[in-house]
């Protein structure tokens, strides 16, 4: 078999194919129910957007958002890379106790995704961009579709521009700006399921603005004034605005952006080397220091959330019950959940966070590297052959490992309460800040703290023993 290059017009009438498979009737009676999109960059630091006053970025489209919609100014990744965050997304859940422990690391198939659960509840669903959270293949349960996703273009990590991707298991090349030709094919998925009146959740997860950065003549030239690596780190950013204007232009012409909630987020924060800026945050990406983990988020539902600026600690885990709750979809509680709904922040009426949050960046195992052109060709390769042979798909830590290792603790591990931070770095030095007088984490408060300290130590260490039980496979 031959899989030739395709445009993204091509690439459009597959997906406009693909689609008219689907039951026509599963949303026949979507009552208040709203769709769901979820968007997502790659590396974006928490101050790369110009609406926290950056002084050369250009972001024009999420300006708008944060204008008309919630702004969360203390939204967490759950971890400070890529692949952990992804899964926290998925499941509601730490990813350690899914064993995505680092970037490219796969997700288990035992877990329960938000995919799966909406999927069965009668909404269609579509993964456009970055999955690196395991296969591209049709038949692997690591795949966008084995994890719950009916429609997908899914690249295997980061990608560029004219990047390779896996469409539903078929190799295809979109031609164009990376960010761009990504909600192109978001795009037709969703004309398609507004035209059938059938709601949706659709995730984009861009591959910019991660390191190398090559943004298009087009929008190097925005930043003339700035160095070659700034010129290209700006414009990605200003690139995956622009696809953010073309997807909410699209919601308005569909006159669906009353019935739809598009949420925006960054998967971890940046690095200060490749331009990224944190304002006075402490750390960077792979750390969790602020820097690494807090980063910009949007949500934008006209007519439903009005405008207005959140500090109330939200992360990456709480959208499963988040959108679970709002499709009218039971919250599952046959194992542990580490995020909350958020349907009450939407309103204004959440004031405070009502449980702590946990983050655990266990170092090990290794790292999987993933060139994402690259493992899409060799789809190519071995699809040509009659579909023998193996490509790179990220680790799988299944349950059935021993992990003795994880009852040293080791790694680099946080409680979160509110405006309390307590750390346990790796050499088991218990430091805690008060991030609303002290947002730099430069203020180290444990001995005027102590009796706090120590109540938020033994939260820390109960967390993590469940944590424990999940990695060992207590919760399948």
């Amino acid at each position: 078999m031959r899989v030739r290059a395709l445009a993204i017009s091509a690439v459009l009438s597959v997906l406009t194919a693909l689609l008219s498979l689907a039951p026509a009737a599963r949303g026949s009676n979507p009552g208040d129910r709203p769709n769901l999109i979820f968007c997502m960059t790659d590396d974006q630091g928490y101050g790369d957007v110009g609406y926290r006053r950056h002084p050369v970025l250009q972001t024009p489209e999420l300006d708008q958002m944060a204008a008309g919609g919630l702004r969360l100014d203390r939204f967490y990744s759950a971890a400070p890379v890529c692949s952990p965050t992804r899964a926290s997304v998925m499941t509601g859940r730490h990813p350690n106790r899914a064993g995505v422990f680092r970037w490219g690391n796969a997700l288990r198939p035992q877990e329960r995704t938000v995919a799966t659960l909406m999927t069965a509840a009668g909404y269609r669903t579509g993964f456009f961009g970055k999955w690196h959270l395991g296969s591209i293949r049709a038949d692997r349960p690591t795949s966008p579709g084995g994890h719950g996703f009916e429609f997908w273009y899914a690249a295997p990590n980061f990608f560029l521009n004219d990047p390779w991707m896996s469409a539903g298991g078929t190799p295809v090349q979109l031609r164009g700006e990376g960010s761009m030709v990504t909600v192109e094919a978001a795009i037709e998925f969703i004309r398609q399921a507004a035209q059938a009146d059938e709601r949706f959740m659709v995730f984009v997860w861009f591959g910019s603005p991660h390191t190398p950065h090559r943004a298009t003549a087009e929008l190097q030239a925005l930043y003339a004034d700035q160095p070659e690596q700034l010129r290209n780190y700006y414009g990605e950013i200003t690139g995956v605005d622009r696809a953010m204007g073309r997807l909410r232009h699209e919601l308005r012409e569909l006159r669906i952006a009353e019935q739809t909630l598009l949420m925006f987020a960054s998967d971890n924060g940046g690095r200060p080397g490749d331009g990224a800026e944190h304002h006075n945050l402490r750390g960077q990406k792979g750390q969790l220091w602020e820097g690494g983990i807090r980063v910009p988020a949007l949500i934008e539902w006209p007519g439903r959330v009005a405008p207005q600026i959140s500090s109330v600690p939200a992360c990456s885990v709480d959208l499963l019950p988040t959108f679970l709750e709002l499709a009218g979809v039971p919250i599952p509680d046959d194992r542990p959940l580490d995020g909350i709904s958020l349907v009450p922040l939407l309103s204004g009426a959440m004031h405070t966070r009502p449980v702590p949050l946990g983050f655990w960046d266990y170092q090990q195992p290794e790292s999987q590297a993933m060139v994402s052109d690259a493992i899409v060709q060799q789809l190519q390769a071995v699809l040509e052959a009659g579909g023998h042979g193996e490509i790179n798909e990220g680790r799988l830590h299944g349950p059935d490992q021993p992990w003795e290792d994880l009852d040293a603790y080791p790694g680099h591990s946080v409680w979160l309460d509110n405006d309390w931070k307590l750390h346990r770095p790796a050499n088991h030095r218990f430091q805690l800040y008060n991030l609303a007088d002290d947002p730099a984490e430069s203020r180290n408060v444990i001995a005027q703290h102590a009796e706090r300290a120590e109540a938020m130590q033994r939260q820390l260490r109960q967390w993590e023993a469940a944590v424990i039980r999940s990695v060992r496979g207590a919760d399948y």
